[in-house]
């Protein structure tokens, strides 16, 4: 803490400025007289500080001043229309297909997608060659389907600084929270039964309902998440058999709920006897502390949770993960043996490598300055490039966040326009259950700060010139 605060004071008082480079660890061991691992760790503190960063092989940098926006008020307030919708065929396959053709297309900046910036991939090859050698002998032979027994001890002790109160017996790994998702809505869901979600919410969920045969009921966000006295009264009327909901860094919106949102969603759920599903995607990803998942305050086998790491690490490993307690674990277990018998071996391994090493903390603290920034500068250009009529939420952390437009602008032929300029946005239709709702825009915010000023730009130019034409 004594170096942590040296250099804290050097970067505040102006003597290290931005860019400048840090002694090395060893030097600075040296010159202080400790272990080399105590000035990796004093740098790190810094890391999570915002105040410097790693680059591979050169050494640690002092972080250059995160831009601050004009206003960090969150203007998101929505109708509070609950949504139940005729069956459907969905268009998540379409969407999927459209961000992943633009995210290999060069000279294409996506802004609609989920997908994470590649970072840190300097790391993967030497960590990968670790975690093979360390599997080699297994790699002939199939695995337990609830998973690696190492990397579920891992994940139990992430989970435990959560707040969790969990064990590695109680964790299943899946391959993606995507499979964690649908094996949960098989396993408490039959066609024809309701379930409860958030509007707007994931696409992806949407799409497994509508496979299922499920109906659903989607109940409005408001600033501070899904409206409880509206869930209330639907858990009563229609009985749903679960209620899925991400309650950290919400996709789409970005919204985090409070320590008592959570706790009565739990209580209703409770008192109602519906399962919860509570997807965190986003774990790990965020700002500023955040309370407690809904799966820490369950005493009762209430909640299943799901992470991943396809938005910390790498999407393309499909390395995810579900919290499961009481006698559901081992008939979902069964569930998934049926599905691919086990999640491969080798991402598994790679994953486990990342958080032994402490690469992953490392790779955490980088995203988190990046995206501070990064949505820092989006928020900036919102507010210098959008209508006035625009609003949108402040997300403390995430990829992702909503913007929400006049209602008569025709935004499908003005995302297609601003396609033709480069730049990919898609109306936010695909995240409500009756592919309506209304005109909204999901932000992906983790780019350049240069590459989002040009690009919302864009945006902004085409939605002010609709509302200033005569059909507006």
């Amino acid at each position: 803490m004594q170096i942590r605060d040296r250099v804290h004071r050097l970067i505040a008082s102006g003597a290290l400025k931005p860019g400048d480079r840090l002694p090395s660890v060893r030097e600075l061991a040296k010159e202080a007289q400790v272990n080399k691992l105590t000035v990796i760790e004093a740098y790190s503190v810094l890391e999570a500080d915002g105040l410097i960063h790693a680059r591979q092989g050169t050494g640690y940098f002092v972080n250059h001043c995160p831009m601050t926006p004009a206003k960090l008020e969150s203007t998101f307030a929505p109708v509070q229309d609950v949504v139940i919708p005729e069956p459907q065929c969905g268009s998540f396959c379409k969407a999927y297909m459209t961000s992943l053709q633009a995210h290999r297309q060069r000279g294409i900046l996506d802004f609609s997608s989920g997908f994470p910036q590649a970072f840190g991939l300097e790391d993967l090859q030497r960590i990968a060659r670790r975690a093979m050698n360390q599997i080699a002998d297994t790699l002939y032979n199939y695995d337990t389907p609830e998973g690696l027994q190492v990397l579920r001890q891992q994940i139990a002790q992430l989970l435990v600084q959560m707040g969790m109160v969990v064990a590695a017996d109680d964790i299943i790994i899946t391959t993606g929270s995507m499979q964690g998702i649908s094996l949960a809505i098989r396993y408490y869901v039959e066609p024809s039964d309701w379930v409860i979600v958030e509007t707007p919410t994931y696409h992806g969920v949407l799409a497994i309902l509508e496979n299922q045969g499920a109906r659903t009921i989607g109940i409005p966000m408001t600033s501070e998440g899904m409206n409880l006295d509206l869930l209330e009264q639907y858990l009563k009327s229609h009985r749903p058999k679960l209620i899925y909901t991400v309650s950290t860094l919400h996709n789409p919106t970005g919204v985090t709920t409070t320590p008592s949102h959570r706790q009565r969603l739990l209580e209703l759920a409770q008192q109602y006897e519906c399962p919860v599903l509570e997807d965190d995607a986003y774990e790990g990803l965020n700002f500023e502390p955040v309370p407690a998942p809904i799966k820490a305050l369950d005493q009762h086998d209430t909640v299943i949770y799901v992470g991943t790491f396809s938005k910390t690490l790498m999407a393309g490993l499909r390395v995810g993960y579900m919290v499961v307690t009481g006698s559901h674990r081992q008939l979902l277990i069964e569930q998934k043996l049926m599905d691919d018998l086990h999640t491969p071996t080798p991402s598994q391994a790679i994953v486990s490598e990342y958080l032994a090493s402490g690469h992953f903390r490392h790779r955490l603290n980088h995203l988190r300055t990046w995206h501070l920034q990064s949505r820092n500068a989006m928020l900036q250009a919102l507010a210098d490039c959008f209508p006035q009529e625009a609003t949108w939420t402040v997300p403390a952390g995430g990829l992702l966040l909503w913007a929400q437009l006049p209602d008569n602008l025709p935004l499908a032929p003005i995302c297609q326009k601003i396609r033709e300029q480069g730049v990919l946005v898609t109306p936010a239709t695909t995240f409500f259950p009756d592919r309506r709702g209304y005109n909204a825009m999901r932000l992906n915010f983790s780019r350049t700060a240069e590459e989002i000023a040009w690009g919302i730009s864009i945006v902004g130019e085409q939605l002010k010139a609709h509302m200033g034409s005569k059909n507006y």
